[in-house]
């Protein structure tokens, strides 16, 4: 399809050019091209199919960037990236130094807010709407497009409490499309289900219950429908919802029927929709997801009180597999990570073992209930930290890289970092043996090294460090968790310049171990896959510290900065850590060591 339509448009005021006949063929132009550049690049297709008439209607109805747009979650707004000036770009999407994958305030005068995380648009626009009302500016709109299962968050309904006392004008556009990256759960999914065939007699809706005004549910792939519905609601004052349907993958058939697939398929067909295979023929390892997944239902097999929990990520999580053996014993809250926390707490208390697996970066929201509700109270919940480290395209939303120094201060709390797809094996085998507290496992996002790693279980002791590798030099390595491999390479590459050792346990640190450490080496270097302020290498510098240790110390990781989007090999040269960034500091401290020996 020639996209001649699409390739006038490089704003909004380009857009409401067009006579609202010519629309129809823009959104057939548009969401062609989005499946043709994302069939080569990669991204979130399925939601960004969804929204393309919708993202039409709102540019063409109301005044942007005056009127005020939020997205959520974000990965809904490739069509509102390329309308709003960004066409030319979006080849970059997701790469490095090129577009980020989520709306970003910094990138574009359209993106109003930053919404990587789901459920926070409403917060954020009642926000603004209360800034208006209190300058006086009645005609500016507040807009917040929430869809794919966000409404469902807490955050939404807390927002919503208090917007319909707020007596400001805000419009909430619910895009109802019965999925987030999974199926949506929960008593709202068969609520919104019931108001298709409500009549106006009815019992209120719940958005009615918080004081809003409600319009719909009305077809959001009806163009006309949807522009006649949004320029009345343009004139209306007030808080106001309008609950449109939706289909996650619309135009794209293999899409429509394998939304969950489809969310962000990697390369495929652009015709056909058939995902592409793989190049790589020979046998991989599998995802670390998987290793975790499938050792739980083996675990989960031998011990009954087992049970797992994830929020609204059992295929992302590959708790998937236990949910399909055990449906009883897994659970799926939906986007409420809070809630899981707190949830898997009260199972604790009643003699279960919960696995509650939760992505790093997501992990954050539920920071207070993980201190409070579980490391408090000693309760013997495994948190499973899933896509921890740097992740890649997603981008600095989406990177786990904080969780070792907002958990490592927590007392009560045990964070393990296995080194490879055996350790993890073995250290949930161990931990559901029985465990006296909680227990935080981290381990990344995507393929790790060894194809046979189903070995038989075994009970380690995880508490004590490993030494890789014995070469009877000055420099001592220490890492944590997979950043290992790397850390491998790189002295098989330098040469027997350095010894390496491995901590499975970030707290508490194997102190003996450590001891011996700083009394053999001259040079201590410490790399991780996190940031560097407040984690693995801070612990062992606190340890130096208080034992009056002198020796060099060197610490390796993330910097003090946020991370934007790239593969994981680009991210990790940038932040130094990639197997050549250790080899150049082990060849220079090794140098500098050298030097010092003979002067």
């Amino acid at each position: 399809m020639n996209h001649e339509l699409l390739a006038q448009i490089n704003n909004p005021e380009d857009l409401k050019k067009l006579k609202p006949s010519q629309l129809p063929l823009l959104v057939s132009e548009l969401r062609d091209f989005i499946i043709h550049m994302l069939a080569v690049k990669e991204g979130h297709l399925g939601a960004s199919l969804g929204v393309v008439e919708l993202t039409v209607a709102v540019h063409y109805i109301f005044n942007t960037p005056d009127d005020l747009l939020v997205w959520d979650v974000g990965h809904q707004a490739y069509a509102h990236k390329i309308l709003t000036g960004r066409r030319k770009q979006f080849h970059t999407n997701r790469q490095l130094n090129g577009l980020s994958g989520f709306p970003k305030i910094s990138e574009s005068k359209y993106d109003s807010f930053g919404t990587g995380h789901s459920s926070t648009s409403i917060s954020a626009v009642l926000g603004m709407a209360v800034a208006s009302k209190i300058k006086k500016d009645f005609k500016k709109q507040h807009i917040a497009v929430i869809g794919d299962a966000s409404i469902a968050s807490g955050m939404a309904f807390e927002a919503m409490n208090h917007a319909g006392i707020s007596g400001t004008n805000i419009l909430i556009i619910l895009n109802d499309n019965d999925i987030g990256i999974d199926p949506s759960v929960g008593a709202l999914k068969l609520h919104f289900k019931d108001l298709k065939n409500r009549s106006d007699n009815n019992s209120i809706s719940i958005f009615e219950a918080f004081n809003f005004a409600y319009y719909g549910p009305i077809d959001g792939h009806d163009l006309s429908l949807l522009l006649n519905q949004l320029e009345e609601l343009k004139n209306t004052l007030g808080p106001r919802i309008l609950h449109i349907k939706t289909i996650k993958g619309k135009g794209l058939q293999k899409a429509e029927e394998n939304q969950v697939q489809y969310h962000a398929p990697g390369k495929f067909d652009a015709t056909t929709g058939n995902v592409l295979p793989s190049n790589i023929t020979n046998e991989q390892p599998p995802k670390f997801q998987d290793v975790f997944g499938l050792t739980l239902v083996e675990i989960a097999r031998k011990n009954s009180k087992i049970v797992g929990i994830t929020p609204a990520m059992p295929s992302g999580s590959s708790l998937h597999y236990m949910m399909k053996e055990f449906p009883d014993r897994t659970f799926d809250v939906g986007i409420a990570e809070q809630h899981a926390v707190t949830f898997a707490a009260g199972l604790a208390t009643q003699g279960f073992i919960p696995f509650c697996v939760i992505y790093s970066t997501f992990l954050q929201r539920a920071y207070d209930q993980v201190i409070h509700d579980v490391a408090l109270q000693k309760l013997p919940v495994i948190f499973c930290i899933d896509r921890a480290g740097l992740v890649g395209q997603d981008g600095a939303t989406h990177h786990g890289v904080f969780d070792i120094a907002f958990l490592r201060c927590i007392p009560n709390l045990i964070l393990l970092a296995p080194k490879d797809e055996i350790e993890l094996r073995n250290i949930l085998y161990t931990v559901s043996l029985g465990i006296e507290g909680p227990v935080a496992i981290r381990y990344p996002r995507g393929k790790g090294t060894l194809v046979n790693w189903r070995m038989p279980f075994e009970k380690i002791d995880f508490f004590k460090a490993a030494r890789l590798t014995e070469n009877n030099c000055k420099i001592a390595v220490l890492s944590t968790g997979t950043i290992a491999t790397n850390v491998t390479e790189a002295i098989h590459q330098t040469g027997p310049i350095a010894d390496h050792y491995h901590f499975t346990c970030i707290k508490p640190l194997d102190e003996p171990s450590l001891h011996q450490i700083f009394k053999k080496y001259e040079t201590i270097i410490i790399i991780e896959d996190g940031v560097v302020t407040g984690g693995f290498g801070f612990g062992i510098l606190e340890f130096a510290n208080f034992h009056k240790y002198s020796k060099k110390i060197h610490i390796m990781g993330v910097p003090d900065q946020f991370i934007n989007q790239g593969t994981v090999e680009e991210l990790q040269e940038l932040c130094g850590i990639s197997v050549g960034g250790i080899c150049g500091v082990l060849d220079t401290v090794h140098l500098q060591n050298i030097s010092s020996t003979e002067n």
